[in-house]
C-alpha cells in the first residue's frame, strides 16, 4: 500500500511528539526522582567503615550518619557547643587524688591525679537490623558459627537473609574502648589515649596475642560498666579536652556480636568485615556499598526519638532554621551517593538538578561566583536565577610553610634564622596565593588558631605585626623592602651567602610531581627570589616525603592541619616541644622547641576557658609569630552551593552527623527538573524532514522505474 509522502510527515510529527516528555536524561529510575530522597557523590572509595579505624573526610561523611558516641555537637548554637547524643546528660566529671579520694570542683590542678567521666546512656536505643544480632527461636546467634561450606558461596553481607537488633548498653562503649587498645586494630588515636585513659597502654600489651571477639571478659582498669546504662572513663590528671573525643566516632558503640560475626575465619576474604559493612545505632544504615558505581544510605527503622534542636542563635529562626524545631529526626529517607571521578559531569548534573548541592571546582568558579566591588563574594546572575544558595565558611584548618627547626640555616633560635624566617613570611605573599590557586577561597592566616576557635582574635589585636600593619582598619602586608631589611639584618644583604658569596640556596621539600603542580611550584620560586634566595624544589613521593620529615632532613615545607575539636590546645600542641616529630615521633612537624612556648601550653592546656586562658592563648600566639617556625600561610575558606528545595542549611564545621537534619522539598525539586531539563525536539524533527524531503526525489525515481519496468 502506497503512503502518500504527507502522511509520512504526519505520522513522523505524531510520533516525535507523543514521546513521554519528562526528563529522558534523568540518571534515577522511576518515580525515584520524587521521593524524600537526597543525591550526593563520592569521588573515591572510603577505605574504612570501623569507627575504631576511621579517620578521613570521606570515611567520616558515611560512618557519622551510622554510628553513635554518646556526644555530639549542637547543630545551631556557636560557638560550638556540646549537647547529649545516645548519653542522657552531659557527663558527672569527678577529680581524684593519688589515693582515688573525691575531690571537690575547686581543687589545684597539681593535686588531681584522676578524673573520673561517668556516662548515662539512654535505655532502649537499638541497634540497626544485622545478621550478627540474628537468633533462632531458642536464642542462638544463627551466624556466629559459619562453618567454610557455609561462607563459601558467600558474596555480600546480603546472602544472610536473616537480621536481628538488641538494645544498646554501657559496655558496649566499654568494648569499643578495649578495640581501640587493640594492637591489631592500629587506631590512629591509641597513641594519644595511651597519654590519657588509664590502663589502656598495660591492656593493649595483654591482649596482643588475642583476636578481638576474644577482649570481652579481658577488663581495662580505667573503664568499666557500672550498671547497664552507665559506664565510668578514668583518665589521668585533669584533661578538659577528652569531653571532646567522646563526641568522634572512635567513641562511638560496637556490640560484641559484630567482632564474633566478623572474626570467623573466610569472612574477611570474602570482604565481610566492619570496614565494608558496618553496624550502628544512629539514623542511617548502609544498604549498599558498590563503590566503584553508588553507596546508599537508608533511615534506620529502628533509629530511636531524636528531635530537630528547639532553639539556636538569634538569626535562626529569621532564616528559618526553626522551621522543623520539635519535629523527629531524620527528615531524609535515603542517600545516594554516586561515584563521580569528574568534575565536569558532576557539575553538569548539579545545574541539571540531579545533585542537591555541589562544592565548585577550578574550572566551574567563575560560572558560579562573581567578586563584589568591596572584595565580597557573590552569585552569577545564571545561579541566581536558578534560586541557587550559597554558604561560605571559614574552615577550621591551617595551612603553613614550615622550617626545620633543626636545620642550621632556617631553624635554632639565633636571632640569624628568626630574622630570614621573619623575612621569608613576608615575601611569601599568601593573598596572591589564594587569588591564584584557590579562587579567592581563603583568608591569609594570621596565627596558629583559625577563625572559630576559642582565643582567636579580631581586628588589630589578632594581626601577625611581624609580618602585616594595621592600615585604614585592615591587616596589610609588609612592603618588601622590610623583609630586605631583615635580611641584611640576618647576614644576608641581597640574599647573598656570606660564605659562597652567591645567592642563598634554600630547599622546598614536597610531593608535588605532577606536571599540574609545577605553576605552583614556579609561584614559590618566585616568592623567594623577591629576597635573592635561590629555592631548589625536591620533590618526591609521600612515603619518601614522610620518611624525611620523620629524620628530619627536610628544609622547607608545606602542610596542614584540620582541627579535630573545637580548642586551641588541638593547634598549639602542634609546635609543643615534647610533640617533636623527630625527638618523640609527634605532630609537631617543625621540631620546634621553646622552653617558655613549652610552659604555657602545658599551663593552658588543661585550663577551663576564661580570661586568664585567654590571655595565655595571646602569649602563644606571640612567641609562635616572633620566632616564626611557621610562615602561617592560609585558612581555607569552603564554598557550597545548593538548590533552593535543599532547607535547614547552616555550616557546622565540628558536626559530621549532619544528614540527619536535611529537608528536601520533592515537589519543588521535581517541578525545577522538568523545566530544566525539558526535551527540545524540533532539532530532530528538522532534521528528520529533511531527510524526508532528500528521500522524495529517490522514491520518485525510483517509482519511475518500476512503471517502466512494467511496461
Amino acid at each position: 500500500m502506497k503512503i502518500p509522502t504527507c502522511k509520512v510527515l504526519l505520522l513522523l510529527t505524531v510520533i516525535l511528539t507523543a514521546c513521554d516528555v519528562s526528563q529522558l536524561n534523568n540518571p534515577y529510575t522511576g518515580d525515584e526522582g520524587k521521593r524524600s530522597i537526597l543525591y550526593q557523590s563520592f569521588s573515591e572509595r572510603p577505605k574504612h567503615f570501623d569507627p575504631a579505624v576511621a579517620y578521613s573526610e570521606n570515611e567520616y561523611a558515611f560512618i557519622a550518619q551510622i554510628y553513635e558516641p554518646p556526644f555530639q555537637y549542637h547543630y545551631l548554637k556557636r560557638p560550638y557547643q556540646l549537647t547529649p547524643l545516645a548519653a542522657t546528660k552531659m557527663p558527672e566529671i569527678i577529680y581524684l587524688n593519688k589515693q582515688g579520694e573525691k575531690l571537690g570542683e575547686e581543687a589545684k590542678d597539681s593535686d588531681i591525679v584522676y578524673t573520673d567521666y561517668v556516662i548515662d546512656i539512654q535505655p532502649g536505643i537499638q541497634y540497626q537490623p544485622h545478621p550478627a544480632l540474628a537468633k533462632n527461636s531458642q536464642g542462638e546467634y544463627l551466624y556466629h558459627h559459619l562453618t567454610q561450606a557455609q561462607i563459601r558461596p558467600l558474596k555480600t553481607l546480603n546472602d544472610l537473609k536473616s537480621t536481628g537488633s538488641r538494645e544498646l548498653t554501657a559496655e558496649d562503649y566499654v568494648h569499643q574502648i578495649k578495640r581501640l587498645a587493640h594492637p591489631k586494630m592500629q587506631s590512629p588515636i591509641a597513641e594519644v589515649m595511651k597519654n590519657y585513659i588509664v590502663g589502656f597502654e598495660e591492656f593493649s600489651k595483654q591482649v596482643a596475642d588475642k583476636q578481638k571477639h576474644e577482649i570481652k571478659n579481658i577488663p581495662m582498669s580505667g573503664v568499666e560498666a557500672i550498671n547497664r546504662y552507665q559506664y565510668r572513663i578514668r583518665i589521668k590528671g585533669k584533661y578538659p579536652q577528652f569531653i571532646y573525643w567522646l563526641a568522634m566516632t572512635f567513641f562511638s558503640p560496637m556490640p560484641w556480636e559484630a567482632d564474633v560475626f566478623y572474626d570467623q575465619a573466610g569472612m574477611s576474604d570474602k570482604n565481610i568485615t566492619l570496614d565494608w559493612f558496618p553496624i550502628g545505632t544512629g539514623p542511617y544504615l548502609l544498604a549498599e556499598n558498590n563503590p566503584n558505581r553508588r553507596m546508599i544510605l537508608l533511615k534506620n527503622p529502628l533509629f530511636h526519638l531524636e528531635r530537630y534542636p528547639s532553639e539556636g542563635e538569634p538569626e535562626d529562626k529569621q532564616n528559618g532554621l526553626l522551621t522543623d524545631a520539635g519535629k523527629q529526626l531524620p527528615f531524609i529517607d535515603k542517600v545516594v551517593f554516586m561515584l563521580e571521578k569528574e568534575t565536569i559531569p558532576y557539575w553538569t548534573k548539579f545545574l541539571q538538578g540531579y545533585y542537591d548541592a555541589s562544592g565548585i571546582a577550578s574550572d566551574s568558579f567563575d560560572q558560579a561566583i562573581q567578586f563584589t566591588g568591596s572584595g565580597g563574594v557573590a552569585l552569577t546572575d545564571s545561579m541566581k536565577k536558578r534560586g541557587i544558595q550559597l554558604q561560605t565558611q571559614v574552615e577550621t584548618s591551617i595551612f603553613y610553610m614550615g622550617f626545620n627547626m633543626l636545620d642550621p640555616t632556617v631553624g635554632g633560635n639565633s636571632e640569624r634564622g628568626r630574622k630570614l624566617r621573619q623575612a621569608i613570611a613576608i615575601a611569601v605573599d599568601y593573598e596572591e596565593y589564594i587569588s591564584i590557586f584557590r579562587n579567592g577561597r581563603g583568608v591569609a592566616a594570621q596565627g596558629v588558631i583559625p577563625p572559630g576557635i576559642y582565643g582567636y582574635a579580631e581586628g588589630k589585636d589578632g594581626i601577625n605585626p611581624y609580618s602585616y600593619d594595621w592600615i585604614n582598619d585592615k591587616a596589610r602586608r609588609k612592603k618588601i623592602e622590610a623583609a630586605r631589611q631583615l635580611m641584611a639584618e640576618a647576614g644576608y644583604p641581597y640574599g647573598i651567602d656570606p660564605k659562597t658569596k652567591e645567592a642563598l640556596i634554600l630547599y622546598f621539600d614536597t610531593t608535588s610531581v605532577s606536571i599540574d603542580d609545577r605553576p605552583t611550584m614556579n609561584w614559590y620560586r618566585k616568592q623567594f627570589e623577591k629576597l635573592g634566595i635561590k629555592l631548589v624544589i625536591r620533590a618526591t613521593d609521600y612515603n619518601r616525603f614522610q620518611e624525611k620529615m620523620r629524620a628530619g632532613n627536610e628544609q622547607i615545607f608545606v602542610w596542614g592541619w584540620n582541627v579535630d575539636y573545637p580548642d586551641p590546645e588541638n593547634l598549639f600542641f602542634l609546635l609543643y616541644g615534647a610533640n617533636s616529630k623527630v625527638k618523640h615521633g609527634g605532630e609537631n612537624a617543625v621540631n620546634y622547641e621553646n622552653p617558655e612556648f613549652d610552659r604555657l601550653f602545658e599551663q593552658m592546656r588543661n585550663m577551663d576557658d576564661g580570661e586568664q586562658r585567654y590571655q595565655i592563648i595571646q602569649q602563644l600566639q606571640e612567641i609562635a609569630r616572633h620566632d616564626a617556625p611557621w610562615i602561617f600561610g592560609f585558612n581555607p575558606k569552603n564554598f557550597s552551593l545548593f538548590h533552593s528545595w535543599y532547607s535547614n542549611l547552616k555550616p557546622n564545621l565540628m558536626a559530621n552527623n549532619r544528614l540527619k537534619y536535611t529537608r528536601i522539598d520533592t515537589s519543588a525539586r521535581t517541578e525545577k527538573r522538568l523545566a530544566w531539563n525539558y526535551p527540545i525536539f524540533w532539532p530532530l524533527a528538522l532534521a528528520a524532514l529533511l531527510f524526508v524531503l532528500m528521500l522524495i526525489p529517490a522514491i520518485r525515481a525510483y517509482r519511475r522505474r518500476a512503471r517502466e519496468t512494467l511496461q
